[in-house]
């Protein structure tokens, strides 16, 4: 059990720190431009940086389908398929990203359109989107780097690199904006620039660390048709769920935005306290992708098992501490995040709804982990679709007679009905699929 543990630890905790960092990026970007002399330059980097949140979180699949895959390679002590699994996927995002960048007026020019800025900070958010755009070969490229470390059980790479990113993004943007006077231009290129260093990074880190996989050199394989179709199929699952995803939470801004300035205020700095408990669990669900996945590599179902208690005992000790931390903190979090008195007064009847997020949310974050690390795609996009129609359901009953209550309502709802759908789904071990029935019953 110890030894369980310390192994999801020692992936857990350098994700967390990874993700840690990626908030903080956002705050000095925002810090940077609001010194720029106008409002039109924060709005700018608000559309631009939500407009590629949308973009990347659509590649998502590049990482967690990696991930599941290389980790199941890697504990069948298939080499030669971990080599395979990573050119195949770095040879996909690069595919990726010639399209995205072939069609990068469209792209813009029609999220612009949905989104509908004022124009000045439509023209500043298009400059910003014509800089930012030519680092999606880095950025999807990394995605799969990233996968493929933690499929190799190993995430402290992937915070090197992230934290190197994130450092060089934050000297970069201060050099380029505040000494040779590039205003918003010099923030995106800042971010481009720091993209390609991860990238440089994680490559230098790829080949000094695993030097011993050259002597696996895959063939045909590759790139074979059957290859191709399962990693598609694997990842198709994953691009549809996380297109349930993003639905869900920019109709939530949405939403929040019709009930009034307040709320909208009070309903951002409220979800700030879910994205925290967010990336905390998503360490877990990476020690979950990491571990399962070579478990089910190795045919080894006493470790499977175990390894699944043992990251619900670790999620159940994260909801006792999260919960108590909110109770006890939440509101002079809150204090920390704004001064505005009207909206910290307004934050206050919605304060119940954060004591929730642990409860309702472990299981949901705690199964992804464990249903990446068995490919097992189709569960994880039965429980968005399903955590996506309760979400809504329940806002449609609850908008009228709650208005704000019920939006929080139907949030919690939703994550809580994503694990609940995924428990009954392990259970009845349809999910998992055949091939992982037939390759779990060599037990320890």
């Amino acid at each position: 059990m110890i030894l369980r543990d310390r192994q999801i630890l020692q992936i857990a905790l350098p994700s967390i720190v990874s993700n840690i960092t990626v908030p903080l990026l956002g705050l000095i970007d925002v810090a940077i431009t609001g010194h720029l002399g106008g409002a039109a330059y924060v709005g700018a980097i608000a559309v631009g940086g939500m407009l590629f949140n949308i973009i990347y979180w659509m590649f998502a699949f590049l990482r967690m389908g990696t991930s599941g895959m290389t980790a199941q390679a890697f504990g069948a002590r298939n080499m030669t398929e971990v080599v395979s699994v990573l050119m195949r996927a770095v040879a996909v995002a690069v595919c990726m990203s010639a399209v995205l960048l072939c069609l990068q007026v469209p792209v813009r020019e029609l999220s612009l359109q949905i989104i509908e800025p004022s124009e000045e900070v439509g023209e500043l958010a298009r400059t910003y989107f014509n800089i930012c755009v030519w680092g999606a070969p880095a950025a999807l490229s990394l995605f799969v780097l990233t996968g493929w470390f933690v499929g190799m059980q190993n995430s402290r790479m992937p915070m090197v690199v992230a934290i190197t990113q994130n450092v060089s993004n934050i000297l970069a943007s201060l050099v380029l904006v505040y000494v040779l006077e590039m205003k918003i231009e010099g923030v995106a290129l800042g971010t481009v620039i720091a993209q390609y260093i991860g990238l440089g990074v994680a490559v230098m880190l790829l080949l000094k660390g695993y030097a011993r996989l050259k002597k696996y050199k895959p063939r045909e394989k590759v790139f074979s048709t059957d290859a191709l179709k399962r990693f598609f199929m694997l990842n198709k699952d994953i691009f549809f769920r996380t297109i349930c995803l993003i639905f869900v939470h920019f109709y939530f801004i949405a939403a929040g935005a019709k009930q009034g300035d307040t709320e909208l205020a009070v309903n951002t700095l409220l979800m700030q306290m879910f994205l925290l408990y967010s990336y905390i669990m998503d360490g877990f669900a990476f020690a979950g992708e990491a571990m399962v996945g070579k478990a089910i590599g190795a045919k080894s179902y006493g470790i499977y098992i175990d390894t699944i208690k043992r990251l619900f005992l670790w999620g159940t000790a994260m909801v006792v501490v999260f919960t108590l931390a909110y109770a006890v903190a939440g509101k002079p979090f809150m204090g920390l995040l704004t001064d505005d008195a009207a909206v910290l007064m307004a934050s206050d009847e919605y304060h119940v709804w954060t004591l929730l997020f642990p409860v309702c949310g472990m299981a949901a974050f705690i199964w992804d982990g464990v249903y990446i690390g068995a490919t097992a795609t189709k569960g994880m996009l039965m429980s968005m679709a399903g955590g996506m129609i309760v979400f809504f359901s329940v806002f449609y009953l609850l908008e009228a007679p709650l208005a704000n209550h019920g939006l929080w309502i139907a949030f919690n709802a939703y994550i809580l009905m994503r694990g609940a759908v995924q428990t009954v789904l392990f259970f009845r071990d349809k999910s998992l699929g055949k091939e992982i029935k037939s390759t779990l019953h060599a037990k320890e």
